[in-house]
């Protein structure tokens, strides 16, 4: 990730980064003391959004203020993310944010997790497809890669979530019904067995209950939350994740 310098321009979540000739967000989790290394989450912002929706958003900025976590968004090209190739400019690019947020910040290395929002959750799946040797934790919301695509790299641990009745980026039903086949590329290439263990439900808001299927593989975990609703980042959800991953006692947001 490189040594932290600290001297580049000032820049923040209403303030763009620039990056050449693009740009990104950074958010600066609520009370850190300025020296102490940060656990970093990237985050792809939704089709037709910027970086500044996510900083704002009581689902995602708010999420990552209260856990000490520094939240990067970079902006996509025309507002969207070129996740249908592995040739995407989008992965050298998030790698060059990455680079770029180490030289203002110091990072926690082992503490980098990658999250995403509908095309910015297929843009997620795409960059630790190609990138993610680093990636502590893919966070993916309601949206993903094709399940026969192969992968040169692969994070640490896989969490998505998806809504059953989500028609924006489709429930991607497996053969016969298979709920479990939104996982199904990282659980071939984790080697997990076919059966995942039934955690059962969750929630944390009293409205939206989760069910919950996990598998511990020999090359990571893989864990998939799904719930009745339709396309949105469900309240709460990144910040459970986060939650578990660093070992906080779980809140919300």
């Amino acid at each position: 990730m490189g040594p932290w310098r600290g001297n580049a321009a000032p820049c923040g979540d209403a303030v763009a980064c620039s990056l050449g000739e693009r740009s990104y967000h950074v958010k600066v989790p609520d009370g850190w003391d300025g020296v102490t290394a940060l656990p970093v989450l990237l985050h792809f912002h939704g089709w037709s959004r910027t970086g500044v929706h996510a900083q704002k958003s009581d689902r995602i900025g708010a999420s990552t203020d209260r856990r000490g976590v520094l939240l990067v968004t970079p902006n996509g090209r025309g507002r969207s993310w070129n996740f249908w190739t592995a040739d995407t400019e989008d992965v050298p690019f998030a790698e060059a944010v990455l680079g770029d947020v180490a030289n203002r910040f110091p990072i926690d290395a082992e503490r980098i997790f990658v999250s995403g929002y509908s095309y910015g959750s297929a843009m997620a799946w795409r960059y630790v497809c190609h990138s993610g040797a680093d990636v502590a934790a893919l966070l993916a919301v309601a949206g993903s890669l094709e399940q026969f695509e192969t992968c040169d790299e692969q994070p640490a641990e896989v969490r998505h979530v998806h809504g059953l009745a989500d028609t924006v980026m489709d429930f991607p039903l497996g053969p016969g019904g298979d709920t479990t086949y939104p996982v199904s590329l990282w659980r071939r290439d984790f080697d997990c067995p076919t059966e995942g263990a039934d955690l059962g439900q969750w929630q944390v808001r009293s409205f939206l209950t989760f069910s919950r299927i996990a598998w511990d593989c020999p090359e990571g975990d893989v864990v998939l939350d799904l719930h009745p609703g339709g396309h949105f980042v469900p309240h709460g959800w990144i910040g459970r994740q986060l939650d578990e991953l660093l070992g906080l006692t779980p809140s919300y947001p």
